[in-house]
């Protein structure tokens, strides 16, 4: 009988108010510590990595603000389509495996990024003048 009684009370503790009410504070923190990035369709995108472009500028000071506004703008877009990123820039030319071709300044120099839109990250794969990119192969650099 002990045991029974035992176990009442164990049961009857995570029934009661008290309880309920620090598992939902556990839930919540835990959500907010934890957010689902799948499902968060106003999540910025990340643009990894900001590196090349200073590099890149320091050697082309003439296009130096037309890239940090490029990273800006990308930066605190939330592109999920490449139908939402041509919105935003109409020039903008889509390749195979998710590359995106950006002109900067006037069509001058083009930069080309790798997007994942499930996780919104944009990796910048190169970044050249237009002589440049007609050298390389896009889809594979």
């Amino acid at each position: 009988m002990p045991l029974l009684r035992l176990l009442h009370r164990v049961f009857s503790f995570y029934e009661s108010e008290f309880w309920l009410a620090k598992k939902s504070a556990i839930e919540i923190s835990y959500e907010s510590m934890f957010p689902n990035w799948e499902l968060c369709y106003l999540c910025k995108v990340r643009v990894i990595s900001k590196k090349t472009l200073r590099e890149f500028w320091l050697k082309n000071n003439d296009c130096e603000e037309r890239l940090k506004a490029w990273h800006k703008e990308a930066e605190e877009a939330t592109w999920k389509t490449p139908q939402q990123i041509k919105v935003d820039y109409p020039s903008v030319s889509f390749l195979a495996d998710n590359r995106v071709v950006f002109n900067i300044k006037g069509n001058s120099y083009r930069l080309i990024v790798k997007i994942n839109y499930g996780f919104g990250i944009v990796w910048i794969r190169f970044i050249g003048t237009h002589a440049e990119y007609d050298r390389i192969n896009a889809l594979t650099i």
